[in-house]
């Protein structure tokens, strides 16, 4: 993520802060400041939030960690004002396992909540809650009120808004009886009916609930997509959408041909080769950035991208979904005995998703 800063590694995890995050300090020194709190006030304040998001942190680790025993890489976690955001490489589509992930995070502020409990004393009625609580964050409280946000992290997030962790372990459950795609889909319209709750209480409490619900209304709404064209996907092979005809550069060739090429076609992707053999590939966005920074006569060898992704003719397209996409602005090759028989890029997919979808709507209407 842009503007981020890493913090370190644990279990060989990057760990970032996004700058947005000083905005948020910032905030609440004014917030405080405003409200007459002196420094060492303020001072108490800004601790509870850098241990809060600390907790926050702790929470991303425990998906991460849980996710890791199933072979699941995570590439990073970014700390942000409205909270954490834990990049695993793929999601869990077994049902357990993407119980046990997404679980596991409410799960550590429960037992943080836990452990925080043994060591202060809980006031026996609201009214001495209210009490202890009514003067902001102290030295007499602090603990009280880390307990207090650990239960509430925990409760919130396990609200059944997809794709929060509670819509996960939903969609989860429901994964049990139902096909992925349409428990996704169940999962997604809840988690949008509560985002829109979210907002609506956002406009007359607090702000942040409004950027919280927006980010669960777009991130359902991507994600149920996502599912759903993979499942289209199903039972099809790489073969079935390869490309037989596809754009060839010689690897002796200049920019100044691959310019002329990409201008005398619709082509955006092109497969080099050096005696017939694939070398690299090239791409307009490539061609474009070699056009300003390079002169017209430099060979190709300088600027194609060497490192060819290789994707096997059998291999069923769910599988290979989501290297296709990641690798969206790159050409792979399809091989079959060790022998190129074709091409496949992101366009070519997407169309035959769109070629799909039409004749499933049109079956539909008949």
């Amino acid at each position: 993520m842009k503007g981020s800063f890493k913090l370190g590694n644990i279990s060989g995890i990057g760990l970032f802060i996004h700058w947005t995050f000083s905005l948020l300090i910032l905030f609440i020194v004014y917030v405080n400041y405003k409200s007459g709190q002196n420094l060492t006030q303020i001072l108490w304040s800004i601790l509870f939030i850098l241990c809060i998001f600390s907790t926050v942190l702790i929470h991303e680790l425990g998906h991460a960690l849980t996710a890791k025993k199933f072979g699941i890489k995570t590439k990073d976690i970014t700390l942000l004002p409205i909270g954490g955001l834990a990049r695993l490489e793929r999601l869990p589509e077994k049902p357990s396992e993407e119980l046990a992930v997404a679980f596991a995070g409410p799960f550590v502020n429960i037992v943080l909540a836990f452990i925080t409990s043994l060591f202060i004393t809980l006031p026996n009625t609201p009214e001495e809650m209210i009490g202890q609580l009514e003067n902001g964050v102290n030295a007499y409280n602090f603990f009280l009120n880390f307990y207090l946000v650990n239960i509430v992290l925990a409760i919130f997030n396990l609200i059944p808004a997809f794709p929060m962790d509670g819509g996960r372990v939903l969609r989860a459950l429901l994964s049990y009886k139902l096909e992925r795609h349409y428990a996704t889909k169940i999962a997604a319209r809840i988690g949008q009916v509560l985002a829109l709750g979210f907002i609506f209480l956002g406009f007359f409490s607090n702000p942040i609930l409004i950027f919280i619900g927006l980010f669960v209304f777009m991130g359902a709404q991507i994600e149920s997509e996502y599912t759903e064209t993979k499942y289209m996907l199903k039972g099809y092979k790489v073969r079935d959408v390869l490309m037989k005809q596809y754009p060839t550069i010689d690897y002796n060739e200049t920019l100044e041909t691959a310019v002329k090429l990409m201008l005398d076609s619709q082509n955006k992707h092109f497969l080099v080769t050096k005696n017939d053999i694939p070398i690299g590939t090239l791409n307009r966005e490539q061609i474009i950035e070699a056009l300003s920074k390079k002169e017209e006569e430099t060979e190709l060898s300088s600027i194609i991208d060497k490192d060819l992704i290789m994707l096997q003719a059998d291999s069923l397209l769910e599988d290979v979904f989501e290297l296709v996409y990641k690798n969206k602005s790159t050409l792979m090759l399809v091989i079959e005995n060790n022998q190129l028989i074709g091409t496949l890029d992101t366009e070519n997919l997407l169309e035959f998703i769109l070629i799909k979808e039409v004749k499933a709507k049109k079956a539909h209407a008949e």
